[in-house]
């Protein structure tokens, strides 16, 4: 779920001689050549997919997008399951499974919803635009999920077998903190080894070894209503003491690698000659360790406790979306096999991480390895500048399908 750019540098801890680099894999002349004769095909389909709206909750242009998806995906020889959302008014998941020969079961997500309303293509089309492509979703995260399309086709074409499964979720309501599909990942997840996962990669050129949970937080406030002109005295104003509990907010930070808490809706009245009776604020709570959602929390539970304006009652009430991602070991150790595999190719590697949840969280709560930023290299996501670096498209790709070929071939070892 992307996403505010927070970049955790991790350069001190790379220069340290306890973290040294990983020996580079030999760069694979065959995956390279597949990646590089593969790109006018990527981009082709990638155009196509960003040209339609699929903002959550889209449910049309949300199948428009899952019914390509399909047909790529049989085209390779998997199995298409589509599952319908686990909550009303949400397009059907779907559920991809290429059968192999060898013994890991890899599990890969990515998700075909955005953050833009119906109409945003007509507006913001696909564009190239020098070494950048823009367009609504373009990095989060279509260019990641044609990314795992063409990582499996790859693997097809080149007789690649050395897994037990491949299942390639593709989901539809992520950007909510996927509503739709935690039963199905529940179940995805306990049938996995490792977790691999579609999100863009942050610039320079970086893959994701933390993230922040999310939790969205509602305060809403009754008031009494009255005439703003002729009896002001006898409302009560619920958008004024929704303002004061506002305040409360000021003492946790907007931005930064620790815990956030940003205001993102707020609603207050009807009529300009009314005094509002409800009003409400919506609140993005992002945070790297869990007890931190309770410690925010608690804090405005407590003001609300003391309204500023009497006969007013105020509500705190809130929606987890993702637990944090925490840095731990066993996505250390993918990180490795991923730098390697990118030093195969003269390039290097960054680790970092960000405010946007997603889900990998889940995975790593399963006990299932998980690294994720595996898509190509992105920015200003959630914006109408989102964009992806063309540059980047073909190494990711390698770097995917080599790190499918390595977990295939050499399972990790599930968190106890």
């Amino acid at each position: 779920m992307r996403r505010t750019a927070v970049i955790l540098a991790m350069a001190a801890a790379m220069a340290s001689p306890a973290a040294a680099a990983p020996k580079a894999m030999a760069k694979d002349a065959k995956v390279w050549a597949a990646a590089e004769k593969a790109r006018p095909d990527q981009l082709k389909l990638l155009e196509q997919v960003v040209n339609i709206d699929s903002g959550t909750g889209d449910v049309e242009g949300g199948r428009k997008v899952a019914a390509i998806f399909t047909s790529r995906l049989e085209a390779l020889g998997m199995t298409v399951e589509t599952v319908p959302a686990e909550i009303p008014g949400l397009p059907d998941n779907l559920v991809a499974t290429l059968k192999g020969t060898g013994k890991s079961r890899i599990l890969m997500i990515g998700h075909l919803d955005t953050v833009f309303g119906p109409g945003t293509v007509a507006k913001w089309p696909y564009a190239v635009k020098g070494d950048r492509i823009t367009g609504p979703g373009v990095g989060d995260e279509k260019g990641g999920v044609v990314g795992g399309v063409y990582a499996i086709q790859i693997l097809r074409d080149l007789g690649f077998k050395d897994f037990k499964q491949i299942v390639f979720l593709i989901e539809t309501s992520e950007e909510r903190g996927s509503p739709g599909t935690r039963k199905l990942i529940d179940r995805l997840l306990a049938d996995a080894d490792v977790e691999l996962n579609m999100e863009p990669g942050d610039a320079p050129d970086v893959i994701t070894v933390w993230r922040k949970g999310s939790t969205v937080l509602e305060v809403a406030v009754k008031g009494r209503a009255a005439h703003a002109g002729v009896a002001p005295q006898e409302g009560r104003n619920a958008a004024e003491e929704l303002i004061n509990q506002l305040k409360t907010t000021h003492q946790f930070p907007k931005t930064g690698d620790g815990t956030t808490l940003n205001l993102t809706i707020i609603e207050g009245g009807t009529r300009n000659n009314i005094i509002p009776e409800d009003a409400k604020a919506t609140l993005s709570l992002r945070v790297r360790e869990k007890a931190e959602v309770e410690r925010v929390v608690g804090a405005m539970e407590t003001s609300a406790k003391s309204p500023t304006i009497p006969d007013t009652t105020v509500t705190v009430s809130r929606q987890t979306s993702f637990p944090p991602l925490p840095n731990n070991p066993a996505t250390d150790a993918l990180a490795d096999r991923a730098e390697a595999i990118y030093a195969g190719l003269g390039l290097t590697l960054g680790r970092g991480g960000n405010g946007g949840a997603s889900e990998s969280a889940l995975a790593i709560e399963a006990g299932v390895p998980a690294l994720d930023g595996l898509g190509p290299v992105g920015g200003d996501f959630h914006s109408d500048k989102e964009w992806i670096d063309l540059k980047s498209v073909t190494p990711r790709l390698y770097l995917l399908t080599k790190l499918i070929m390595d977990v295939g071939r050499n399972p990790p070892p599930r968190i106890k």
